[in-house]
Formats: structure tokens, sequence, C-alpha cells
């Protein structure tokens, strides 16, 4: 894996994290808008008696309200500890990608030449060995020819 594909997969990661963290909040940020929601639904349908409900109604109102404000509260919270984790990731991302870059400099032509030389040693080491085994064939044809005629 290179350096980018890396960092690609952290930034993936930071991404998801970020939707995880902010599904919560916002999903409880949707119960307070239905309550609200059905709150001014009735406001609305009721003309008469309205008047008679009218501070059972605002109070309902103000709970909602003030249920919005505290999930809102929550999101900003949690908004300003994603913004903190992300400027990590992005800090420990390039440290990663120069990390990988001088390693990938400082290693590559050596292991090069390492493999390359080890690779030539096994080959001659593996010709000199047919070679040895190939004459003590014909040696041993040679012998037993001799023995033949003699």
């Amino acid at each position: 894996m290179s350096g980018g594909e890396i960092a690609a997969l952290i930034a993936a990661g930071a991404f998801a994290m970020l939707v995880l963290v902010l599904a919560v909040p916002i999903l409880r940020l949707r119960h307070t808008v239905d309550a609200a929601t059905v709150t001014l639904r009735q406001v609305s349908q009721r003309t008469g008696p309205i008047l008679d409900n009218v501070n059972l109604t605002v109070d309902n109102v103000n709970t909602a309200l003030g249920q919005t404000q505290v999930t809102l509260d929550g999101v900003n919270v949690q908004l300003a500890k994603v913004d903190v984790m992300t400027q990590h990731l992005a800090s420990t991302t390039a440290n990663i990608s120069n990390l990988v870059s001088v390693v990938s400099a400082t290693a590559a032509s050596p292991l090069v030449k390492a493999a390359a030389f080890t690779y030539g040693v096994r080959r001659a080491t593996s010709a000199r060995k047919e070679a040895d085994e190939a004459k003590s064939v014909r040696d041993e044809l040679k012998a037993r020819k001799r023995t033949r005629r003699g």
C-alpha cells in the first residue's frame, strides 16, 4: 500500500466517525421537531377552545424549543470534538505520508541491490551444482564403460 492509499483509508475512517458522532444528536433533534410539529398542528386545528389552552400550548412549545436548544448545544459540543479529531488526524496523515516517503527512498535502493545480489548468488550456486552433478554422471558413465571393456 502506498502512503496515499493509507492516507485515504485514514480519511475515510475519520469521515465515518464524523457521521456516527453526528447521527445521534440529529436523531434526537428529529423527535423534538416532531413534537413541535404536532403541537403546532393542534394549535392550528383548534379555533374556539384554544383560547382556554393557550398557556398549556405555549408551555408545550417552550418545552419543545428548550429541548431543541439542548440538542443543538450537544451537536455543537460534538462538532467541536470532531473538529479537534480531524485536525489531529490530518497531522497524523501528513506524518505517515512523510514517513512512508522517507522509508521508500531510504530502503528501496539497498533492498533492490541486495535482492539482485542474492538472486545472482543463488543462480550461480544452482548452476555450479548442476555442472558438478553432470560431471559426476559423466565420470560414472566413463568408469562403467572401462569396466565393460576390460
